[in-house]
């Protein structure tokens, strides 16, 4: 997909301020610091849309991002990050609960993981709570380039078993630096919106 236009709408606390135009959206959920700013910054081919930090736990809100006046992405704060207090931690779960349970244009899920690492069991909730609710996953591995060309088939195994990965998701390695996985992320994203 070539993207000629992307834009941040609003970063939004509650549901009274999505926005309401009835475009479709694709959720990105992941852990801290898992690469989610550097995912829609490699996808549409912008620098710094999606405002990148080394400091996790900056997403605190859900950032709606149009892109070619046809869907949102909307980025949703990372979870498993410990220097946040228990409250906004609950106030951030019922926040996503409430998106991913009620908002009708969300058409699919892209659930980041750390190619280095198995998969948290944050992330293996977060994958149980999608598929509980029906709502299509694509898996992407992130930190590609991080990882020995000899090991990838290896890591994606891991994540694979770790996940329980269902036949009709489809798992994709990405690089951010090198956007290795990007052509293969947006022909599946685009089963989402079309």
């Amino acid at each position: 997909m070539k993207v000629t236009q992307a834009e941040i709408v609003i970063s939004a606390v509650s549901k009274k301020q999505y926005p309401n135009e009835g475009l479709p959206e694709v959720a990105l959920a992941g852990r801290s610091n898992v690469g989610k700013s550097s995912f829609i910054n490699k996808m549409i081919q912008r620098k710094s849309l999606a405002r990148t930090s080394s400091k996790p736990g900056k997403t605190q809100t859900l950032n709606f991002y149009k892109i070619n006046e046809a869907f949102f992405f909307v980025d949703v704060p990372g979870y498993g990050y410990a220097k946040v207090s228990k409250k906004e931690r609950e106030a951030w779960g019922r926040m996503m609960e409430e998106y991913f349970q009620e908002r009708e244009t969300l058409e699919g899920t892209v659930l980041l993981i750390d190619m280095r690492h198995p998969p948290t069991e944050d992330d293996i909730i977060m994958y149980d709570f999608l598929k509980h609710f029906d709502i299509p996953v694509l898996i992407v591995a992130t930190k590609l380039d991080k990882v020995k060309k000899a090991k990838r088939d290896q890591h994606i195994k891991v994540i694979k078993e770790a996940l329980d990965i269902e036949p009709e998701d489809n798992l994709v390695a990405f690089s951010a630096e090198t956007g290795e996985g990007k052509d293969q992320a947006w022909k599946h994203l685009s089963e989402f919106i079309s």
